[in-house]
């Protein structure tokens, strides 16, 4: 709690996450002078500290770690006294030693309050979609004009009266697909993410536009990962069990005889597709066909006291349901990755995630940067300082299960359970490649006011603090500052899970409403352009 100079009560100022931490963080912007009472220790605050900031509780002696969360965030780097700012002037990310002790803490697997259903298109591999999509995927940057052209042409909904099962008709186009070397590490990477979307539950049935000549082209796209459209006629009952397995359209422009044919022609297909599509319907579904895409970003000081920890709780609820929750950013689990390989199923498991952190600190190696070049100035702005503090308020969203496996980029993910896929940290090809594993719903965590979105999977926001959701209405979904007034982790936590159902059952978010999530696809490309 804290009093004003006045000494009357004006409700919680700082939070102090665990007992031995030495900084608790500003739930409100704290003045200098304030007084703060904090575990029966009084203190006067020394300077002008912002939401989400953070202020020593004790001294700190110069090279003592300091700690949130009960972890070490970094080492003071000149004495700090009590009621003093932490931030960078103060604070650095010296490297040390974790105990990865893997699989010497992995929880019982969660037992469900009860089950939960919501209302998705059972697709015939067992899948649900939470959308209804066509999508019109781009092989290459060269054929992306073309394919946004082609789903222009469903701009203004008037085919809706006659298919109104349909959410959409978008593009899928990139910046990729050529100047790469042929079946190296980024065309694999681009044809698993493509793949990944042709075949995603919320994507009825979709069409290839190529240009013909490019190194990731469109037959060995479709060879390579065995893609085929399922999406035929059924018995419109929406159980998907009619109309069997046919090979993807595919339209170069070359062959087409140019841009202008190739839209014509491809317009006609999308037509000759639609009917198969409207023949989905929704029907009831239980809450374990959920598959949860976890990110933050544009985060602040108040990430991992509210927003994250919220997503937690809702991502335990979805896997004690049997549903499966996706966590990335390898990048921004950096030094708090030995709290997920004590929670891995076996030490395999665990290893292979420290395996992907060694490779991290490898790959920005070669290019004389470092995993620690973060946070962002954004992020410090809202009072992140170093990237362990980032890491452990980010894999707040992991809650507190079993880590049941560590998948590569883009990998399709089929099993229930908390899921690790080694990703950037880029909002961007993070959420390309968890979509393109199959999440049929995402939920964004948020602290500076992020606006993405990602067709074919609705994108929920979730908000750390009030002022920012109320500035940022139109953008977000759910405001977890209510947090740092009393409510309880526990409390916004099954809200948010609440409204994951509705979303998933067709609920638009406001990323939806506002037709956000074309623009946002972006594949990871790892090595060099030819």
């Amino acid at each position: 709690m804290g009093v004003d100079g006045k000494g009357e009560d004006v409700g919680p100022r700082a939070v102090l996450l665990r007992e031995d931490d030495n900084v608790a963080v500003a739930a409100r912007p704290l003045p200098r002078g304030a007084v703060l009472s904090i575990q029966g220790r009084t203190l006067e605050v020394r300077e002008p500290i912002g939401l989400g900031h953070k202020v020593a509780v004790e001294a700190i002696a110069p090279g003592a770690p300091v700690r949130k969360y009960g972890q070490i965030i970094g080492f003071a780097s000149r004495a700090i006294e009590p009621g003093g700012h932490v931030h960078v002037q103060n604070l650095r990310a010296d490297l040390f030693e974790r105990d990865y002790a893997y699989a010497t803490e992995r929880p019982e697997p969660p037992r469900p309050d009860r089950p939960w259903t919501f209302r998705g298109f059972l697709r015939p591999d067992g899948r649900v979609g939470t959308r209804n999509y066509l999508a019109v995927i781009s092989t290459v940057n060269c054929s992306a004009s073309t394919s946004r052209s082609i789903a222009d042409r469903f701009r203004d909904g008037a085919w809706r009266r006659e298919f109104p099962n349909v959410d959409g008709v978008f593009a899928i186009t990139h910046k990729g697909g050529c100047g790469l070397p042929f079946e190296g590490p980024d065309h694999q990477i681009l044809e698993r993410v493509l793949a990944g979307f042709a075949n995603h539950p919320n994507v009825a049935a979709y069409l290839i536009v190529g240009l013909g000549c490019e190194v990731g082209f469109a037959q060995h796209l479709v060879d390579a990962q065995d893609l085929v459209t399922l999406s035929m006629p059924g018995n419109g009952n929406g159980s998907g069990d009619g109309g069997g397995r046919h090979r993807p359209r595919v339209l170069n422009i070359q062959e087409q005889g140019g841009i202008t044919r190739t839209v014509e022609e491809a317009v006609k297909a999308v037509y000759e597709l639609l009917p198969a599509a409207n023949s989905w319907v929704r029907t009831e579904q239980p809450a374990s066909k959920i598959a949860l895409a976890m990110e933050c970003g544009g985060s602040d000081g108040n990430s991992g006291i509210t927003a994250n920890p919220a997503l937690g709780v809702a991502a335990d609820l979805v896997v004690a349901q049997g549903g499966s929750a996706f966590l990335g950013e390898t990048t921004e689990i950096y030094g708090a990755e030995h709290l997920l390989t004590r929670r891995a199923v076996s030490r395999e498991v665990g290893e292979k995630l420290v395996e992907r952190i060694k490779w991290w600190e490898w790959y920005t190696g070669i290019f004389g940067a470092k995993i620690d070049n973060n946070p962002s100035p954004g992020n410090k702005a809202g009072g992140l300082t170093t990237i362990y503090e980032k890491s452990l308020g980010a894999l707040a969203k992991a809650g507190s299960t079993a880590l049941v496996d560590v998948v590569p980029y883009a990998a399709r993910v089929d099993q229930p359970g908390l899921i690790y896929m080694d990703t950037p940290g880029y909002d961007p090809p993070c959420t390309t490649g968890l979509v393109a594993g199959g999440a049929n719903v995402l939920v964004f965590t948020t602290g500076r006011g992020s606006v993405l979105g990602l067709k074919p999977t609705p994108c929920i926001k979730v908000a750390t603090n009030t002022p920012m959701y109320e500035r940022m209405v139109d953008d977000m979904d759910l405001d977890a500052g209510p947090i740092l007034e009393g409510e309880s982790v526990e409390s916004v936590g099954r809200r948010l899970f609440g409204l994951i159902l509705d979303v998933a059952s067709g609920e638009p978010t406001r990323s939806e409403r506002q037709g956000v999530g074309e623009e946002e696809f972006a594949p990871w490309s790892i090595g060099p352009t030819l």
